[in-house]
């Protein structure tokens, strides 16, 4: 368990040249705020209106930089993430006093970055400076506007759409969003450029404090999982960094959850009274260092609401965490090391013999023979043949006597199956059995045997039920009837039946289906073929196109036509590679089959060996030099068990091995899939909204490759993004060298939404 510790609690007041003196005070220590309010004199004389408060805080931020800011709030609760402590950073306050400012930052300038870009150039950093780590990072981007949770970062090519809305879902392992898309990073570029682009996707609308207030709670997370490269420890440590930008204080609802955190008499916390506070249920008040940072107005016209957010600052001091380390266990790593371990013993234990001068000492499980071996000495010494047994290890030693155990049954039961063979054994205190013996005049009274004495003087008792003639067969024709019974149970979805268990093995062998020769090879060059190679959209020789229809088709008879014409070679890559799975899915299917059909004939053949050991057991045991004497029907269902097991281990690596190639085969489908797609958008807004005169850009000939529209030949989009991009270089890499993946991962997604409402203008302006 961790130490408990309090929230930091920050306030940060946003520059203005009306700012309130007379009202608002600092301390000297930087971490007291004090207001003052003049009295309402219409009141009138009597008057108890408090008229001053002083705030103790973690510290003032008053025209601080966003460097300063980042240093005083977020550096610390960073670089404990990278050691398995979960942070959490949120910015609160009133529309328009610097929220989204101090979260995220102004994009456009690199000095004005926030908390959240700098967060992200501190992890990689932190990762390059610790090479001993392997460290992975993935981020997710979730917005709550409305009581409805949106996830940011869908719009991407690749993220899978949620067929169901997202829910809040909690499990041992904390609180998770079910739906929410979490994407790798490998690169801090990688990073900037989801970030830009869950920016651009935010609700956003006019408010009279800010023209372009976020409407919305946005909680962007950092996943930060750490293994070691130098040790072969199976622990490794998780972590995760919430940088949450709330909405305006008055839209945010006093959340009685967040209050009722630093109520220390209060039992329970409504966390799910909002889904803000109960996706960030264990960040608040959990396993977490947690920072807030209150946004005040330095104006008196603010001042009401500026109270407000010092007296929710002041509660959130009083909320306690308890941060500890998130370690967990490889469990993979964690059986090998004791594989590992467990041979290092071996090897002690190899020396220490040797140095005692102990040779041929095995300390692995014993097989068959040995323990085989250990009952012919056990059974030698008790007939007086051996003196004593030498004594090897342990686990000899535990053998011995489990062998002796198991000599001691085996003669008990031979004296009953002696005694069984020339008596009729009849439990005392069974009286049913011994009233009808009297009644037949078989005993007397007094339970003594009466008969016809014979030459030897013995008296002729009565013959066991087990060995009249023509039991047996009874016995056969009753087991055959359990087993019909059983396969009726089955249903006519079993394809094994009562009369099969008869049949010899050869009818139930299973062939193992046949594998394509090379079948990697095959799928190798299908995806060299379908995801790195070119595909042939054009043919060299000049084609005739009709002319363009005044009004564009439909989009599923244009992407048909597509599909026969410059879309033919993906068509053709995507339908073999769909083929190929389809074929790799049936064979899996029928391997499923006969598993299935393998497992239900070895759970009947169990119950009849089952069944076949208890009548056995019934009519006694019979031992020949210390081996058990099982009859041939016994014998044979052994045999069969034994052939099962085998084909049901081969079947189910033969589709462990299809489920295998199913997934590669499905990952190449999609491949094609997302790029005929593609190629298609294209090619149909290319074909049907791009004016008649500009597709003389677009020819073989010319430098432009086909596919990729220049905008800057379409419509006219102000400065070319390249050049702007030469120029911020020019001017704020020679002060900020780690810029280059900020700007970078800005233009290029500036660049991505360009295009797009681009294309969408042209498609309004077809349709008028």
């Amino acid at each position: 368990m961790g130490t408990r510790k309090k929230v930091h609690a920050f306030v940060r007041v946003k520059p203005t040249d009306d700012f309130a003196h007379e009202m608002i005070k600092y301390g000297g220590d930087n971490k007291t705020i004090d207001i003052h309010l003049k009295k309402d004199t219409r009141r009138g004389v009597v008057n108890n209106q408090q008229t001053d408060w002083s705030f103790k805080l973690d510290g003032v931020l008053h025209d601080a930089s966003q460097d300063l800011v980042y240093e005083t709030v977020a550096k610390d609760v960073v670089s404990q993430a990278l050691n398995g402590y979960n942070g959490t950073i949120m910015c609160y306050g009133q529309t328009g006093a610097g929220k989204t400012y101090t979260m995220t930052g102004a994009t456009e300038n690199y000095k004005h970055r926030g908390i959240l870009p700098r967060a992200l150039q501190q992890v990689f950093k932190m990762i390059e400076e610790c090479p001993t780590q392997a460290i992975t990072v993935r981020v997710s981007y979730l917005e709550i506007y409305n009581e409805s949770l949106f996830d940011l970062l869908s719009t991407l090519p690749y993220a899978e759409p949620s067929v169901t809305p997202m829910t809040i879902v909690e499990s041992p392992q904390g609180v998770f969003i079910k739906g929410l898309s979490v994407h790798l990073t490998s690169q801090e570029e990688d990073a900037f450029s989801l970030l830009f682009e869950g920016e651009t996707n935010r609700i956003i609308a006019s408010h009279t404090m800010n023209k372009n207030s976020s409407r919305s709670h946005c909680i962007f997370t950092i996943y930060v999982e750490a293994h070691s490269r130098t040790l072969s420890d199976e622990k490794y440590i998780t972590s995760k960094i919430n940088l949450v930008d709330l909405a305006g204080s008055e839209r945010l609802g006093k959340s009685g959850a967040i209050i009722a955190l630093g109520d220390q008499k209060r039992d329970h916390i409504p966390f799910r009274q909002c889904k803000l506070t109960h996706a960030l249920k264990d960040s608040l008040g959990g396993n977490c260092n947690m920072v807030l940072v209150t946004n005040i107005y330095g104006e008196a016209a603010q001042l009401e609401e500026t109270l407000s957010s010092l007296r929710f600052a002041s509660r959130m001091k009083l909320v306690t965490t308890e941060p500890a380390i998130n370690e967990k266990y490889d469990a993979e790593r964690m059986v090998k090391n004791l594989e590992k371990e467990l041979a290092l013993l071996k090897q002690e234990l190899a020396i220490h013999d040797s140095l005692a001068n102990r040779t041929l000492v095995n300390y692995d499980p014993m097989d068959e023979i040995q323990i085989a071996e250990i009952n012919s000495q056990v059974r030698r010494y008790l007939e007086g043949t051996l003196d004593e047994i030498d004594i090897i290890n342990l686990r000899q030693i535990q053998e011995v006597f489990n062998q002796f155990r198991v000599v001691l049954s085996q003669q008990e039961q031979e004296v009953e199956s002696a005694l069984r063979r020339k008596y009729t054994l009849i439990d005392k205190d069974d009286f049913a059995a011994i009233s009808a013996v009297q009644k037949a005049g078989l005993v007397d009274v007094d339970g003594h045997l009466v008969g016809e004495p014979d030459g030897q003087g013995f008296g002729l008792g009565v013959a066991p039920s087990s060995t009249r003639p023509g039991k047996k067969s009874k016995s056969k024709k009753m087991f055959k009837e359990q087993l019909s019974s059983l396969a009726r149970k089955e249903g006519a979805s079993s394809p094994v039946s009562g009369k099969d268990l008869d049949a010899s093995t050869s009818k139930t062998q299973l062939t193992p289906s046949s594998k394509d020769g090379d079948v990697k090879d095959m799928l190798l060059q299908d995806r060299e073929t379908s995801s790195i190679e070119p595909f042939a959209s054009e043919s060299p020789k000049e084609e005739s196109h009709p002319p363009r229809p005044s009004t564009p088709p439909a989009k599923p008879v244009a992407f048909e036509d597509f599909k026969n014409e410059r879309g033919s070679e993906i068509n053709r890559i995507f339908k073999e590679n769909k083929s190929i799975l389809n074929e790799r899915r049936k064979r899996a299917s029928e391997t499923t089959q006969r598993i299935n059909a393998i497992k239900r004939e070895i759970d009947m053949t169990k119950e009849a060996l089952n069944f076949q050991k208890s009548l056995r057991e019934k009519q006694g045991e019979y031992e020949n030099k210390g081996l058990m004497i099982i009859d041939e029907e016994e014998f044979l269902l052994i045999l069969k068990l034994k052939d099962l097991k085998k084909q049901y281990r081969t079947e189910y690596q033969d589709l462990q091995d299809l489920r295998a190639e199913i997934q590669y085969c499905q990952h190449l489908v999609d491949q094609c899939r997302h790029r005929l797609l593609t190629e298609f958008d294209i090619w149909y807004n290319e074909s049907f909204f791009v004016p008649e005169d500009l597709q003389v850009a677009l020819k073989p000939g010319d430098s432009i490759r086909p596919g990729m529209m220049p905008l800057s030949r379409i419509v006219s989009l102000g400065e070319d993004d390249q050049d702007r991009f030469s120029q911020l270089q020019q001017t704020m890499l020679p002060e900020g060298p780690d810029s280059v993946s900020f700007y970078n991962a800005k233009v290029k997604t500036e660049q991505k939404h360009n295009y797009s409402k681009t294309m969408m203008g042209l498609q309004q302006t077809h349709r008028k």
